[in-house]
Parts: structure tokens; C-alpha cells; sequence
């Protein structure tokens, strides 16, 4: 992201960015503005939304993903993510299952991740994903992606002030 941080509140800004001359960057700022299990499994539901685009080997790795979202601290779906990150992420759900496997504190993949957070590898997932999109349609359904994170990021901070009280 090249915008410059500003005083808006983040749901605000981020709008802001998808109405802006880059709105791609909101992708990027919601997948760093989520927890890192809900960007995981927004990327999910976008990518998933696209699956007439993705080849076979991706749709196996939206399912991974989703039973790795689903019970991350499973040792099957640990080791399911593990073995799909083998090698280098080359499409959109490659990226995904990487940030799966990223999430995972202390895993090898960190140890391989160069330092690269989890958030990362959910906005390469889903630009990837976007660029596969005609272009008459890709604002539009980069709008609703941004959209959905949004909503997401609303729900977990309605989530975090019910867990205070």
C-alpha cells in the first residue's frame, strides 16, 4: 500500500481507499485490518466466490482451508495445510493455504516465511484472484469483497466489545 495513514476511522478509510484511485489497496488494508483467522477465512469466501475461475487443484485447497478455518488447532488440517504450502504459491488458493499455514505460530512455514505476515498472503491470494476477473467486472466484485471484509471487521469488533462486558 502506498496511501498514506490518515485520522479516519479504519472502516472509513478503508472506503475511502475503494473509492480511491487505487482500490485495490482496500483489499489490502482490510486483509491487515482483520484477525488473522477471519482474514484467512474472508479470503476464503471471496476466492470462493470465484470458483468458476480456479482450476481443480484450488478448489481442493479451498477445502483445506476451510476445515483448517473451521478447527485450527486440528493436527489433520495442520499438517492437510503444511503439506499443501510444499511448494511455492503460484495461484490464488496457494496463497491462501500459505497464510493458513503462516497463521499457525511457530510452525515451519514461519520459519520459511521471511517475515512476511499472514495478512500478506491473504491480499496476494485475492488480488490473484481479482486478476482473473474480466475487466468489466473487477470493480464490482472488488467492491463486494472489500464490502465483506468490512462487514467482518464490524462483526469482530462488535465481538471484542461483548467479550469486555
Amino acid at each position: 500500500m502506498k496511501a498514506p495513514p490518515t485520522d479516519q476511522p479504519s472502516i472509513e478509510f478503508c472506503r475511502t481507499l475503494l473509492a480511491g484511485r487505487v482500490p485495490e489497496e482496500a483489499i489490502t488494508f482490510c486483509a491487515y485490518l482483520l484477525p488473522e483467522r477471519a482474514a484467512v477465512w474472508w479470503a476464503h469466501e471471496c476466492l470462493s466466490n470465484l470458483a468458476e475461475l480456479l482450476g481443480d487443484r484450488d478448489l481442493e485447497l479451498l477445502a483445506l482451508v476451510s476445515d483448517w478455518v473451521g478447527e485450527p488447532g486440528n493436527p489433520d488440517h495442520r499438517t492437510a495445510v503444511a503439506q499443501a504450502v510444499e511448494v511455492p504459491p503460484v495461484t490464488p488458493v496457494s496463497w491462501l493455504a500459505l497464510a493458513a499455514g503462516w497463521r499457525d505460530s511457530g510452525s515451519v512455514i514461519d520459519q520459511a516465511a521471511g517475515g512476511f505476515p499472514t495478512a500478506h498472503a491473504v491480499s496476494a491470494g485475492i488480488l490473484a484472484g481479482l486478476a482473473r476477473v474480466s475487466l468489466a467486472d473487477r470493480l464490482a466484485v472488488l467492491s463486494a469483497f472489500v464490502e465483506m471484509g468490512i462487514q467482518m471487521a464490524e462483526m469482530e469488533a462488535q465481538q471484542q466489545s461483548a467479550d469486555v462486558y
